[in-house]
């Protein structure tokens, strides 16, 4: 099918637009139902349902790994005992000037 597109109008063109995009809603709900009516009769095979295989004790399964604890601290600055680091991630610039001075880490330790 070859639509010549140089000899529409504006109009025409706009509405060619507004029937394409109808009808790729269409085929895109057509293909979410197949899709879902597909997995109804995999787990109906197997004697579940959809629901009961997205439900965990009513509540829906979480994606990701969740909230990490905060790590506790394993060094502290021996100038100002406020600021401290616990050896994960960049060192910071009072520590890298510490032991730049001749200061051990192990004597930063807690």
């Amino acid at each position: 099918m070859t639509i010549n597109l140089k000899g529409m109008s504006r109009k025409e063109l706009e509405k060619l637009q507004a029937d394409v995009a109808k009808a790729l809603q269409s085929a895109a709900d057509k293909e979410r139902t197949d899709a879902l009516k597909a997995a109804q009769e995999a787990a109906a095979k197997y004697g579940y349902s959809l629901e009961e295989l997205s439900d965990t004790d009513g509540r829906k399964r979480r994606r990701g790994r969740g909230t990490r604890s905060k790590a506790a601290p394993k060094y502290r600055n021996p100038e100002d005992a406020n600021q401290t680091w616990t050896g994960m991630g960049r060192q910071p610039k009072w520590f890298k000037e510490a032991v730049a001075g001749g200061t051990a880490p192990e004597s930063m330790e807690l």
